[in-house]
């Protein structure tokens, strides 16, 4: 057998993959005992009450199931997910209400949100425009409203002048300026990311971080858990700290019964001195900068900033970083002055969503839908899933009626052959709506953009999908009027041209394959 068979079968993914499944083994296995422990005893011991004592027990469990359905119907949560939790109350009875009990909710543990609520608390200094409400309608005219109710639900997320942009189109340029910048750190570095793994892109990092961290700068990396599975080792974080390097895990997988694990840390961000700062969609692997090819040519993008702007990323990750260390630190030290920076232009807004209620509203999905709410000319977008719920179809589908170019890009190799599948169900009803799709035909694009009348754009971490839109930590950043937007725009047209255009008779799918993806859209909402 190949070694890196052996490794795969013995690697930490696989072994957390059997833990779940014991686990939910165990815990159904535990009910059914139970049920028939109490039918076993009713049997034993009060035979002739027994059909008593039954009929009270599918009456009780029959009011469970009511009262379940009726909660789910009722409750605050997206519409999409209802339905596939009211099927499976109904369908498996009492051990439908027991799995909707345990999994249905996707919030943070009470103990993270009051530490979250905290946290937002001591970052109101850190909140404060350096300009009016009134310089922002008239700086960004009618995308102004789209500004402002990002700040709104998110008082973190504030729109900046003084801030120059640079869009980077390839994972390889994005390690270009990195290390450069990464080499003028004179105080501090932060780094959180969803995945990290040892290699061309890593190792020059780490190398510079270990350097840094000895010459006397501060040098913290978070990565998440559970993305890393099978990246990096389960105490990988150890060797990090080892080297100089304040590293810790966000969200360290538990074996518990529990959906807590879908709230993951999904963020891409660099910030070096409080000056500089880097996100968009690259994680820190060699795919992400063609060093190797699972999936083809690999497309990715960042956006870097430097100037008033990178606060935004600066307490996002600080906030972050203390919520997973349930840590109060002073945040002064890490904002400092800046003065007037070169090729500044337009409003640059980072902001920040996450899972309900930490975030009031799901802010990933508001910003894109009022982009193509508020297009008159055209819409682009860029995203390696287009797994999207009803409120943002309907986005998609009445700009294109209503005469917007509405073009999206996904990938024409997929990473992940289920999730593919469900992207391309969607091209029928979009394509005949008016919609283009294009594949990009040299391999994977990983980009999560968006750009409005060519004047108003995104670039960040939130892709087009129920996890992003609900369950994760995300970061986006929205540009208006900058370098950056226009350099978005040069991308988006060779982005085009390198991508195939799809038909309504690419998008016809077997018999099989339509009711398969209608099955797998159904329960998508709860995974």
């Amino acid at each position: 057998m190949k070694k890196g068979t052996m490794k795969k079968i013995f690697s930490r993914f696989t072994l957390v993959g059997l833990t779940i499944v014991i686990l939910f083994l165990l815990y159904f296995a535990s009910s059914l005992l139970l049920v028939w422990g109490v039918n076993a005893l009713i049997v034993h011991f009060w035979e002739e009450a027994e059909p008593y004592v039954s009929f009270v027990y599918s009456v009780l469990s029959g009011i469970a199931v009511v009262i379940s359905v009726l909660h789910a119907a009722n409750r605050d949560m997206v519409p999409e997910t209802k339905i596939p939790w009211i099927l499976c109350i109904v369908a498996l009875n009492i051990f439908g209400v027991a799995i909707y009990a345990t999994f249905s909710s996707h919030r943070p543990s009470r103990r993270s949100r009051k530490f979250f609520r905290g946290l937002h608390a001591r970052s109101a200094p850190y909140e404060v425009r350096a300009f009016s409400r009134e310089a922002v309608h008239e700086g960004m005219g009618r995308w102004a409203s789209t500004s402002e109710a990002l700040h709104t639900v998110n008082p973190s997320a504030v729109a900046w002048q003084n801030t120059a942009t640079e869009y980077l189109p390839l994972g390889e340029r994005f390690l270009e300026r990195l290390l450069e910048d990464l080499e003028r750190a004179e105080k501090f570095i932060f780094l959180e990311y969803f995945i990290i793994e040892r290699g061309a892109m890593l190792d020059p990092i780490l190398e510079v971080l270990e350097r840094k961290a000895k010459a006397g700068v501060e040098v913290r990396l978070m990565y998440d858990d559970v993305g890393c599975m099978g990246k990096v080792a389960a105490g990988y974080y150890k060797k990090l700290r080892a080297r100089g390097i304040k590293c810790v895990k966000f969200n360290p997988f538990v074996p518990v019964v529990t959906n807590v694990h879908n709230n993951r840390d999904h963020r891409k961000i660099t910030v070096i001195d409080g000056k500089i700062g880097y996100t968009g969609g690259l994680n820190l692997a060699d795919e992400y900068i063609n060093a190797t090819h699972p999936f083809g040519h690999w497309k990715d993008v960042a956006v870097r900033l430097e100037g008033d702007a990178v606060r935004n990323l600066t307490l996002m990750f600080l906030q972050m970083y203390d919520l997973q260390t349930r840590t109060i630190e002073e945040f002064s030290p890490y904002f400092p002055e800046i003065g007037t920076v070169e090729g500044a232009s337009g409003f640059v807004q980072p902001y920040g969503d996450g899972p309900y209620p930490l975030y009031g509203r799901h802010l990933g999905e508001d910003v894109y839908v009022n982009l193509l709410n508020g297009a008159r000319h055209s819409v682009y977008i860029m995203t390696p899933y287009l797994i999207i719920d009803y409120r943002m179809r309907e986005a998609i589908v009445l700009a294109a009626q209503r005469g917007v170019d509405v073009r999206i890009i996904t990938p024409h190799i997929p990473d992940k052959k289920i999730v593919f599948g469900l992207t391309r169900s969607n091209y029928m009803a979009l394509i005949k709506s008016g919609v283009k799709i294009y594949e990009y035909t040299p391999g994977f694009i990983h980009a999560k953009c968006f750009l409005a009348d060519g004047e108003i754009g995104v670039v960040g971490t939130i892709n087009c999908d129920y996890r992003s839109f609900l369950y994760h930590f995300e970061d986006g950043v929205l540009l208006y009027g900058t370098k950056a937007t226009t350099q978005l725009a040069e991308d988006f047209e060779e982005t085009f041209a390198a991508s195939a255009l799809q038909t309504e008779e690419d998008a016809k799918r077997s018999v099989v394959f339509r009711w398969i993806a209608e099955l797998a859209k159904l329960f998508a909402p709860l995974f």
